[in-house]
């Protein structure tokens, strides 16, 4: 194996979908520190035009089936896959849902700030999410009121993303509140909306937008995380991204999310250097991701393979391989149903924590919606990302190959995969039921091609293919 090209792979599954060969040979050419710049610095993603995948999807913005069709075609054209896996990522922390908010439109917008933001400053990030319309009214700020409190997103804020449990007080919370008060919605019809959580246009669901209303702010004395002052949502924020707790849980949920399930007292210690380059940088999400693929310990052997894909990255990954979908096909909202039943559906978190991630995604029925879902796109060979695969098969090793090297060059082509020795006496043994295979002489689509995808999509039902 190329130890090069196996390690780009697995930046590749962590910092993005996954990649092809062609690609994976690509960003090896370029250099590891380089590869990662160039995620870390997105350019023209040249991702499918709207107006074209509109031709077939009238109602991309209307209901959580079509909104992550929407986002789906963005993950699997996308040349910056970076750009759109921190909005994924960002969507389990600070999880919205469309079971309350009712507005997928909005919810699209609160994507789209993740991807224009979130590699930047955490700090501004905060305040444009709590600026956010649909956050807003996800967490009711739209009926925080100056003598009237709630508190539900001063909760959050402090519980849920950006501190954790621990490292702040209720009077925190209440005092949080009382800054946020004053920050709603502003819409035309926004008396009917508040009635109805819901409003229409002749093209589909009105977006809210932010408004601040002066007349509503509490802007009273207030002690905050031991500071005192007549702080609004702004100071709040700041006050907050220069607390050690804060960058050290959102150094933590990256290093889970991109590095381990599990942080071991290795990973500690990354997270350390992490938190380093937080407050270095000026709380740069950016700079603390540089600092985690560069690290010794995301580059080791014992990292890859380490982590449970969670259901958008094994689908968006596979489709990716496969060649799927790179034109519109009403059937991608079928593949945003595929990611629900396996446990994660976009837009539909099933709480304000988000999903429970790591070995949590792997139960009976979602299992097997993973194993048929990947098996059923890689050998598939009437997709030209499986049809490519099988070209560079047959260009490998000569005409004539034995069962071992056939196993051996398919998951290379797909990974590189590191199996078990058991898988891999599996798949050998699948491979030469039919004897050695031939590709010198195959027809396009034929028996051997066949024989091959066949492998590819067995490949795509092991444990270790549903490992990043």
């Amino acid at each position: 194996m190329d130890n090069d090209i196996a390690l780009t792979a697995h930046l590749m599954r962590r910092a993005g979908f996954s990649a092809t060969r062609d690609e994976l040979e690509r960003y090896t050419a370029q250099g590891y520190e380089a590869t990662v710049e160039e995620l870390l610095n997105p350019g023209d993603p040249q991702v499918m035009p709207e107006d074209i995948i509109r031709r077939l999807h009238s109602s991309l913005d209307e209901g959580p089936e079509g909104a992550a069709a929407k986002w789906l075609y963005r993950m699997i054209t996308t040349r910056c896959p970076l750009e759109e896996k921190m909005p994924l990522f960002w969507h389990g922390l600070f999880a919205t849902a469309y079971s309350k908010t009712n507005n997928s439109r909005s919810i699209l917008n609160q994507f789209e700030m993740f991807r224009r933001m979130g590699l930047g400053s955490f700090k501004d990030l905060l305040a444009e999410l709590s600026r956010d319309p649909a956050m807003i009214f996800w967490l009711d700020n739209n009926d925080n009121h100056d003598g009237a409190v709630n508190e539900n997103y001063g909760r959050e804020l402090l519980e849920l993303f950006a501190m954790g449990v621990g490292n702040y007080t209720e009077q925190d919370v209440k005092e949080a509140a009382r800054a946020f008060t004053g920050w709603t919605l502003g819409n035309v019809d926004y008396m009917r909306v508040k009635a109805n959580k819901d409003s229409f246009s002749p093209f589909g669901r009105i977006a809210w937008h932010f408004q601040y209303d002066a007349a509503d702010h509490d802007d009273g004395v207030k002690t905050f995380l031991g500071e005192t002052g007549q702080f609004d949502g702004e100071d709040i924020v700041e006050i907050i991204a220069r607390q050690p707790a804060a960058a050290r849980f959102l150094c933590g949920r990256l290093f889970q999310f991109f590095a381990a399930d599990e942080v071991d007292a290795e990973g500690e210690r990354v997270i350390d250097e992490m938190t380093r380059s937080y407050f270095e940088s000026g709380y740069e999400v950016r700079s603390v991701l540089r600092t985690l693929f560069n690290s010794a310990y995301f580059k080791s052997e014992r990292a890859r393979f380490a982590r449970v894909k969670n259901p958008v990255e094994l689908v968006v990954g596979a489709i990716r391989q496969a060649g799927d979908f790179r034109s519109p096909s009403l059937a991608i909202e079928q593949v945003a149903s595929i990611c629900f039943y396996m446990g994660q559906g976009i837009m539909r978190p099933p709480s304000v924590e988000g999903w429970h991630e790591g070995e949590e995604w792997i139960e009976s029925g979602a299992l097997i919606e993973r194993v048929n879902f990947v098996s059923e796109e890689l050998s598939n060979v009437d997709l030209p990302g499986v049809r490519r695969i099988i070209e560079r098969v047959a260009a490998s090793n000569g005409a004539t190959m034995t069962p071992d090297e056939l196993v051996e060059r398919c998951l290379d082509m797909l990974g590189p995969v590191e199996v078990s020795e058991d898988t891999r006496e599996v798949l050998t043994s699948y491979a030469g039921r039919l004897g050695n295979i031939d590709l010198g002489s195959r027809e396009p689509g034929g028996r051997e091609d066949r024989r091959v995808a066949d492998l590819l999509g067995l490949i795509g039902s092991t444990r270790e293919f549903q490992m990043a």
